[in-house]
């Protein structure tokens, strides 16, 4: 058997263990080192001391810890319940008005906090209610949760972004500014597909009560004022200095950071309890990332010794694709990889396959980046591994089964299909504003 093939062996072998359920950060560490040492010898041992030392200095990294921090003291100020609240009495005269509302306030709470079972559970227990109550379709609500908590995946400042650009090399100002306008053209396909539904269909979301509709704008106004427009500002706070360049993406994750506990602390949420809870989760979620980045560059440098990418863009060439044939290829590819496995495994171990291939396409990593970040809402979504579905069974009531979410899900999977045929149609969605921002 030759390197390559025992490089393919060694790729094979992974997805297996991952499959029956071995930690996924400690198996790419395993199976680097056991291929390593059979490939380099002794050396692999120093390659691992160097690789855990890279990781843990990288500067891009460092806005990980401090955006986790922000999600999680913005999830214990308790806005959520005020922000869905406010946003259902704005939009209280449109069609759907709950489900529109409960989308708005997803993708607003996923991009604040970016922690998709937090926004699935908390709107869950809020939206899911109170549009089952007012005569919903349960499909559809259950749909609008579970597709509205995956916004934060794509929406900046998004730690998937971020991962994706320390893998493959691209500078996280430019990812944020070219997945800002697809993300909200997903939300905005969302909407735009449950007000149709409600034009054609009034019974799947039906009108609310004339008493719920006569409310005083003054109200309405002082709701928005106490809970949409602060998170919108901390939000726009963060992602403008981003963007704008007046700060770097870990400089602008700690005004972030210390923005979540002022905002905590105004709504007199800020606790030692709270913050020490969330100190230990932004503890746990980061270690858990940088051994993940560690056991991926092991892994990936093995395998590149092993000259296993030789295989894969042999098989590539062969194939003869064009560069949309490609992207299709990669991106069905990333789909079906979605449906047993996470996306933080798809982002670390499978991406950087795709990475070297790119240059042979002429294909450029930030639309591919955004591609991906686009089609990872799907591994969200889709079963077996439906985190987004399986969170919200867990605290939905009694008369909503697992078949309900997942056909709720369907219509809103086919919205993530023609926003990325959006993108393929129109690349210049992608780079237009990176390119009024930075030329």
């Amino acid at each position: 058997m030759s390197e390559p093939e025992i490089g393919i062996l060694m790729l094979g072998m992974l997805v297996l263990l991952i499959m029956l359920g071995f930690p996924i950060a400690f198996t790419l560490i395993a199976m680097g080192i056991a291929f390593g040492y059979f490939a380099i010898g002794d050396i692999i041992f120093s390659l691992l001391v160097q690789r855990a030392y890279g990781v843990m200095s990288n500067d891009v990294l460092i806005a990980v810890p401090l955006f986790l921090f922000m999600g999680y003291m913005v999830e214990r100020a308790n806005i959520l319940d005020r922000l869905f609240s406010s946003l259902q009495l704005a939009a209280r005269g449109m069609p759907a008005s709950l489900a529109v509302a409960s989308l708005i306030t997803c993708a607003l709470f996923a991009t604040a906090t970016g922690i998709v079972g937090a926004v699935v559970t908390l709107m869950g227990l809020l939206a899911l209610p109170a549009m089952l109550n007012a005569g919903y379709d349960k499909r559809m609500s259950s749909g609008v949760i579970c597709a509205g908590g995956c916004l934060g995946i794509l929406i900046p400042p998004s730690i998937m972004l971020i991962l994706y650009g320390a893998m493959a090399g691209v500078s996280v100002v430019r990812l944020y500014a070219a997945a800002l306008i697809p993300g909200l053209l997903l939300a905005g396909l969302y909407i735009l597909y449950v007000m149709g539904r409600a034009m054609l269909n009034p019974k799947v979301a039906p009108k609310l009560p004339v008493e719920q509709l006569n409310v005083p704008l003054g109200r309405v106004y002082w709701g928005l004022l106490t809970s949409f427009v602060p998170l919108f500002v901390l939000i726009m706070s963060v992602l403008g200095a981003i963007l704008f360049g007046l700060a770097t993406p870990h400089e602008a994750a700690g005004i972030g950071a210390l923005g979540a506990i002022l905002l905590a602390a105004a709504y007199r949420q800020l606790t030692f309890a709270r913050l020490r809870e969330a100190v230990f989760l932004t503890a746990r979620t980061s270690a858990m990332v940088c051994w993940l980045f560690v056991g991926s560059w092991i892994f990936s440098s093995v395998f590149s010794l092993l000259d296993g990418h030789s295989l894969i863009e042999h098989w590539i060439s062969s194939l003869s694709l064009t560069p949309l044939q490609f992207l299709l290829l990669a991106q069905l590819m990333i789909f079906i990889l979605g449906w047993p496995l996470e996306w933080t495994e798809i982002i670390i171990i499978f991406v950087p396959i795709f990475l070297p291939l790119l240059h042979m396409f002429g294909i450029d990593p930030l639309f591919f980046g955004v591609l991906v970040a686009l089609n990872i809402q799907t591994s969200f979504l889709t079963p077996p591994m439906a985190m987004s579905a399986f969170y919200l069974k867990g605290i939905s009531p009694k008369g909503i089964e697992l078949n309900d979410i997942f056909i709720g899900i369907a219509p809103f999977l086919l919205m993530v299909f023609v926003a990325m045929f959006i993108l393929y149609m129109v690349p210049g969605i992608v780079f237009w504003l990176p390119g009024v921002l930075y030329g």
